[in-house]
């Protein structure tokens, strides 16, 4: 059974501060707080950070988790309130009908595949003098780029992107109004895996953050998707889309 956790973060703390700008040593607490978790199932996760002040871990796991470790190591263990919450996925999961809208948020790493990079790394230029005829992984760095790519996955995560008149007076080229979704966050990460001697221990990814409003397609994809996560990087904080339901029109 899934739950989906929001754990509050204080930044002021010394190891909070740590876990914010590193990717790979908040997926070590998220996985160190879930211990009979088999290695090579990968819990979602991700950081919203708003509001700098009070940032937000959303956790997606499959069996009930208890954060009170990381509550004493990153979060406000002495202030009044409630330190996170954990909540049952299912009641979410059975509202997922077709034609339904929700809002939504996801943190991805927009990526394409090439044989030919524009413009290869040293290690990247030696695979191809070499023959090696795998293709190469590459971030899409531009907010164009990174938009099309979402919105030409759509389909196959079971949704759709509904147009929105009320955004602004703009228009695409073929006239119609733009799509209800829009870039929020856009960050550039390098990082190393922390093994010095594999060839490929250092982490570069473009993280996007999107938001706007879906309407569903095929609730299965769509669940899938919700529960397995959406494009790579899944360790580093991507893919894990969340939904809100929206209000219902008088």
């Amino acid at each position: 059974m899934p739950y989906l956790s929001r754990i509050r973060i204080n930044p002021l703390r010394a190891e909070s501060r740590k876990l914010l700008v590193s990717p790979r040593s908040m997926h070590a607490a998220v996985q160190g707080g879930l211990p009979g978790l088999p290695e090579q199932e990968r819990t979602l996760w991700r950081l919203d950070a708003d509001n700098p002040h009070r940032p937000q871990l959303f956790v997606l796991t499959t069996d009930k988790p208890d954060w009170t470790h990381l509550v004493e190591q990153a979060g406000w263990p002495g202030a009044d309130g409630e330190h996170y919450a954990v909540r049952d996925y299912a009641p979410l999961l059975q509202q997922l009908a077709t034609g339904r809208s929700f809002a939504f948020r996801l943190t991805a790493n927009p990526v394409q595949n090439t044989s030919r990079p524009d413009k290869p790394t040293a290690r990247q230029q030696e695979r191809i003098e070499a023959g090696d005829r795998r293709s190469f992984r590459l971030g899409h760095r531009t907010a164009a780029a990174q938009l099309n790519w979402f919105l030409t996955r759509t389909t196959r995560w079971g949704f759709d992107i509904p147009r929105s008149p009320h955004l602004d007076e703009t228009r695409d080229t073929d006239g119609e109004p733009p799509r209800d979704i829009r870039i929020t966050t856009r960050q550039r990460r390098s990082f190393s895996k922390g093994s010095v001697t594999a060839k490929e221990a250092h982490v570069v990814m473009n993280s996007v953050t999107f938001e706007g409003h879906l309407r569903i397609t095929d609730p299965s994809l769509l669940t899938e998707r919700l529960l397995t996560g959406i494009g790579p990087s899944k360790a580093y904080g991507c893919g894990l889309l969340t939904l809100a339901p929206l209000r219902e029109r008088a």
